[in-house]
């Protein structure tokens, strides 16, 4: 690094020229300010500074900023690995922090927790002889470059190569293939003549593009209209090496006819090999979903029968009643059809991850080493407040994500606390600490899962199918481990907390000391009584620069500065292997390499926007795609774990198969821990997951549920699908897609248009808009097309379009750098997204409280699709709230975004053709189901209405209404059996979903109906919040939150329906018994009715009683005024005559 010298960060060094028409940037007017860091040992700075630039940020469009890295203490340069490993070493043991209008410092951590290399000794690497037994140097030529004699890249020493051409017949020792050269001096030539190499590294504009693409640069170079090498055209025009082998490209001999048989420029060996696909669609069997389609056929025209019988057949007797509830049932009848029809094509999908590791992780011509070709996953994991998400559950997380199968080099963790809490902070790093006992111990063992806390909870026998001798040893001594870890993350609040006293109070008194000695000296001045602010203080007795205990300025919740520090370095390229002597457990044969562990907290400040959740989760993406870049992310809530370690496999498989270069993301299903037996209140949500969500997947895809998704990293970034203009989307996934004709319409509209990214072929990205776009940061915006590129699926079969070349991605990981880093801390800065398109377009959208649900609709409205990942074994686990209040809030909050979703320009009704016709219909649905609410607790008080007047909805109960009302049940009841067939989910599971969803419709639901129409015509923003508490008694019990009961505003509706229908009930039998001529079948009618609110609302009455029976005195007074007011106004509207009086046997009337 010290060659470096100053690295800048300017359009004019690595962005394409400006048009006629574009002003270059604004430059400083002085010099930048550098303001250095705390000095390390190694003598290394980090600083970069704003203070150069205007206040006024709208002033210009893009201003330039400088990192300054000077050289080493003695100002020579270093070779090239020991700098490297200087560079990591350095990195990896400093704390990042910058922002607007202040310093980048990289603060180096004296005493550093965590981030202890990982034990081991190293496998082959580096400049050793990689022939077992031999540890000696290997040879360089004049540039320092390794001479490698195979094209395999098997690194050789001088003596091991002459014992190989002279005994070993001149094979290879790595790939077992002949050697080209047998005589060393040959090799030497060959080396000398060989003047670009795919991992060559050069200074120039866009190396590290190349590098990260692995190229070849042959003299037949092509240059755009711009004279910069143009490296989509010369991926798909030339012939080139990629990584370790060659790409499969056209022979030259090979006429346009196919001449020589099979498929023109493809060769034989690859014809003549069957292709496997990585996954299968498993449709529904017809024995299922035939007569499924033909009940919804029935029902629906059931329904239109049945509603035109209505309308036609009158109440004259109650009017009223009869108008306000055909209004009702034609509402239903609509929102059915809504939620009906996405659910026709209905499909299940499976995997085949040893095709996957077949096509990816085993020696092929193009791969000699068999080293991994799969692309790199980001997992992000977003945590906001460490007191109400612990930050236990948190570490577990990330344990669980550390210890997933897959490669290790290829996976980067980064954990975003948007608290900015030196709780999180120092958890995360005991985390880190504790990983290098626990992952190795998870591969050894293959343990599931992989969550510490769940593992060592399993009620099942833990030594089933383990065979190893030393399985109890080493599982004792983690467990041992794994407590102690516990103990320490338990304790660290009190840690911190005696910590910063302890610093605070020696403050003071330095301070009182300082100021004793200035009145000693005679100092006339007058002193003030000491004050110093009471800071958090980190463990190497330094301030913490993100939230404080006590707020102060630039340390409070919403005011603190950028922090980014890589708890775990970026592992190295090759297995390192557990060391005896410094383990305490064996893992000689155990890879004990770690993922990339990354703490970020973003900087906030007064008087901006953060955007939430979705402001946190745009930062992690330009953050990660700075220093590790990875083409697809995963995104898990802290509470949300790994619980399958084969997951990321599971998801890659649709990613990398044919046509995956189409997909924005694969969704996996929500599952839940810690559920009642019974699941009260539907946590589970299986109707949601197992029929909505199949049924969507063969539409365009499921929706995004905001956890539990792997997105392909370019469609975050709000580019079109490939090959987006070929064919229109059609009616449903069923049917096939029609070749789209060139239109005019097929201009969007500003909100709708896309960022055009193509084929390479016809349209191309203009790389000249990008900073408009997505910043001004040259890092941020070369890493694009790399994500674009490595993102694609393999092409090694002719069906493969838009793919990449085999081995193309067995490369090592760039080292990071600390200007890398630098530059990450400026995209988490708060004034970054500024007159960028960051939440309207590109990553996260904002405006929305369910900003999940928007985003997935801006992919899918742009033509992407998505699958629905449903796994043997549970991909992640979370947690749920099982509690009445906690359910009803949670569920407020999904149906208070779906109204603003239905008053935004996100309304499907105006979504764009690229949408399917069903998979708009789904999106319809999800605006428009919270207003049922309106029509289902005016529903709900019919038969109490019905009861109460002796009327009901139709004149005479006679057999074509009741005919009616039995084929609409029949045919539901059907439905509902053969969803519970074609799905799997239990009849209990499916009946729960019923209960809840009039629990929820007649509360949390009514309530986000009126909060966002006041929000929309008037303004206002309305909170439902707690307002009192009853905790549970037993505090063993496993579900003790169950029986909490939490009073809040959300139970008034319920509650009112609930009583009303008993007292209307009991008013009905009443009235029926004592009358003259008693109408038994609207009695009957009414009951009924009535009956059915009830059961349905039974969950809810039955957690108003919580334990044993005990509910607050506030449900009682509440039901007692809510009783009398409806029975005074009743009487108020419908006085009762003499007449009635007479038939019920008395002579009381009312004054």
């Amino acid at each position: 690094m010290a060659s470096k010298g100053i690295l800048k960060n300017s359009g004019s060094s690595r962005m394409p020229p400006h048009g006629p028409s574009s002003k270059p940037p604004t430059a400083p007017t002085s010099a930048p300010q550098v303001v250095f860091g705390r000095r390390t040992e190694s003598g290394r700075f980090i600083s970069y500074s704003r203070d150069d630039l205007d206040s006024e940020i709208s002033s210009v469009d893009f201003q330039d900023y400088h990192v300054h890295i000077p050289m080493t203490p003695d100002n020579q340069p270093m070779e090239e690995d020991e700098a490297t490993k200087a560079e990591e070493q350095y990195v990896s043991s400093s704390l990042f922090t910058g922002g607007f209008n202040s310093v980048t410092r990289a603060h180096v951590m004296d005493k550093q927790q965590g981030t202890g290399s990982n034990m081991g000794r190293p496998g082959p690497k580096g400049s050793n002889c990689m022939v077992q037994g031999c540890d000696s140097k290997i040879m360089r030529n004049g540039r320092g470059d390794d001479i490698l004699p195979c094209e395999c890249d098997f690194k050789i020493c001088v003596d091991c190569f002459t014992d190989a051409v002279k005994g070993g017949g001149g094979v290879c020792p790595g790939c077992k293939e002949l050697y080209k050269h047998t005589e060393w001096e040959e090799v030497l030539s060959a080396s000398s003549n060989e003047l670009t190499r795919a991992l060559s590294v050069s200074h120039g504009p866009g190396s590290k593009m190349e590098r990260r693409l692995s190229l070849v640069k042959q003299s037949t170079m092509n240059h755009n209209q711009s004279g910069e090498f143009d490296h989509n055209r010369w991926l798909f025009e030339t012939k080139g090496t990629y990584g370790y082998g060659n790409a499969i490209w056209p022979d030259d001999n090979v006429d346009d006819d196919g001449g020589s048989g099979g498929v023109p420029g493809h060769p034989k060996e690859l014809m003549s090999k069957p292709w496997r696909p990585l996954t299968r669609k498993l449709k529904i069997p017809a024995a299922v979903i035939s007569p499924y389609r033909l009940l919804v056929l029935i029902r629906l025209v059931a329904l239109a029968f049945f509603l035109m019988w209505r309308i036609k057949h009158q109440n004259d007797d109650a009017i009223w009643l009869w108008g306000m509830s055909i209004v009702c049932e034609l509402w239903f009848a609509f929102s059915w059809v809504l939620d009906q029809l996405p659910k026709l094509c209905p499909i299940n999908r499976a995997t085949d991850l040893s095709v996957l590791k077949e096509k990816f992780e085993t020696p092929t011509p193009n791969n000699p080493t068999g080293k991994s070709d799969l692309p790199g996953i980001d997992i992000f994991v977003s945590t906001a407040d460490p007191e109400k998400e612990p930050v236990l559950v948190t570490a577990n997380t990330i344990l669980s994500i550390l210890a997933a199968d897959y490669p290790v080099e290829k996976l980067a963790c980064y954990v975003s606390d948007d608290g900015g809490a030196l709780l999180t902070f120092e958890a995360m790093a005991e985390a880190a600490s504790f990983a290098n006992l626990w992952v190795p111990f998870c591969r050894k063992h293959d343990i599931e899962p992989r969550n510490p806390d769940s593992y060592f909870n399993l009620k099942r026998d833990p030594f089933k199918n383990k065979v190893k001798a030393d399985f109890v040893k080493d599982r004792r001594r983690i467990k041992r481990e794994y407590d102690e870890f516990k103990i320490r993350v338990n304790g660290l609040p009190d840690a911190i907390r005696r910590r910063s006293d302890a610093y605070h109070a020696r403050e003071e008194i330095q301070a009182m000391n300082l100021q004793r000695e200035k009145i000693k000296a005679g100092s006339d001045e007058q002193f003030e009584p000491v004050k110093i602010p009471k800071a958090t203080w980190m463990a190497d007795s330094t301030h913490w620069p993100g939230t404080w205990l006590h707020s102060s300025q630039d340390h409070a919740r919403g005011d603190h500065a950028g922090i980014i520090q890589v708890m775990l370095k970026p592992p190295s390229d090759m297995p390192m292997y557990g060391n005896i002597e410094k383990s305490p457990l064996d893992f000689s044969v155990v890879d004990t390499r770690l993922p990339m562990l990354v703490y970020m907290s973003r900087e906030k400040r007064p008087g901006y926007d953060h955007n939430k959740k979705a402001g946190a989760m745009n930062a992690l993406v330009r953050a990660s795609a700075i220093m590790s870049n990875g083409p697809f992310i995963l995104n898990l809530d802290c509470d949300h774990y790994v619980y399958n370690s084969k997951a990321f496999r599971e998801g890659m498989c649709f990613m990398m198969d044919r046509g995956g270069d189409r997909l924005c993301y694969v969704q996996f299903p929500q599952r839940f821990e810690g559920i009642d037996p019974s699941d009260r209140y539907a946590n589970h949500n299986t109707v949601f997951f197992d029929i909505n969500m199949r049924a969507l997947d063969g539409l365009q895809g499921p929706v995004y549920v905001g956890t539990g998704c792997l997105f392909r990293r370019i469609a975050l970034y709000g580019f079109d699908p490939p090959r987006s203009k070929d064919h229109s989307p059609g009616f449903c996934g069923c049917c096939l897609p029609r070749r789209r004709k060139a239109s005019a319409s097929d201009a969007n509209p500003e909100e709708t248009m896309a960022l055009r990214m193509g084929d390479f072929d016809g349209d191309s990205m203009n790389l000249a808009t990008f900073p408009k776009k997505f910043g001004n940061s040259s890092f941020l915006i070369d890493s694009i097309p790399v994500a674009e590129f490595q993102g694609r699926p393999l092409a090694d079969h002719p069906s493969i379009k838009n793919g990449r070349p085999p081995g193309a991605l067995t490369i090592p990981r760039e080292m990071l750098d600390a200007s890398i880093v630098a530059e990450a801390i400026s995209v988490v800065s708060c004034w970054y997204e500024e007159k960028t398109e960051w939440g309207t377009r590109v990553g996260w959208i904002y405006g929305s409280v369910t900003e999940d649900v928007v985003t997935g609709y801006r992919m899918h409205n742009r033509g992407w699709k998505s699958v629905y990942c449903v796994t043997q074994r549970d991909a992640f686990r979370g947690t749920a709230p099982i509690n009445l209040t906690d359910r009803l809030h949670q569920v407020l909050r999904w149906a208070t975004g779906s109204v603003e979703i239905f008053f935004s320009r996100n309304n499907a009704l105006f979504a764009s053709s690229k949408m399917k016709v069903l998979q708009r219909i789904a999106y319809l649905n999800v605006g428009i189901y919270p207003f049922t609410s309106i029509f289902l607790i005016v529903y709900c008080f019919l038969p109490a209405l019905s009861l109460f007047s002796g009327q009901f909805i139709v004149q005479t109960l006679n057999v074509t209404f009741l005919t009616y009302l039995l084929i609409i049940s029949i045919t539901l009841c059907l439905l509902a059996m053969l969803e519970i067939k074609w799905s799997g989910i239990a009849l209990e599971e499916w009946w729960r979903n019923e209960q809840f969803w009039l629990i929820g419709g007649t509360s949390a639901h009514l309530a986000a109906v009126m909060q966002g129409l006041l929000k929309v015509v008037a303004g206002i923003e309305i909170s439902f919040t707690l307002t009192s508490k009853q905790v549970g008694d037993d505090v063993d019990d496993e579900f003790a939150e169950l029986y909490v009961v939490k009073w809040t505003s959300l139970m008034v509706p319920p509650l009112t329906i609930i009583m009303v229908n008993l007292v209307a009930i009991a008013v009905g039998f009443s009235r029926t018994i004592y009358s003259t001529i008693p109408q038994w079948s609207k009695l009957l009618g009414g009951v009924f009715f009535s009956f059915w609110v009830l059961a349905h609302l039974y969950p809810f009455a039955k957690g108003l009683m919580g334990r044993r029976g005990r509910t607050p005195t506030i449900v009682y007074v509440w039901s007692g005024l809510v009783s009398i007011t409806i029975s005074l106004l009743w009487i108020a509207i419908n006085p009762p005559s003499s007449a009635a009086n007479s038939q019920l046997g008395g002579s009381f009337s009312f004054p």
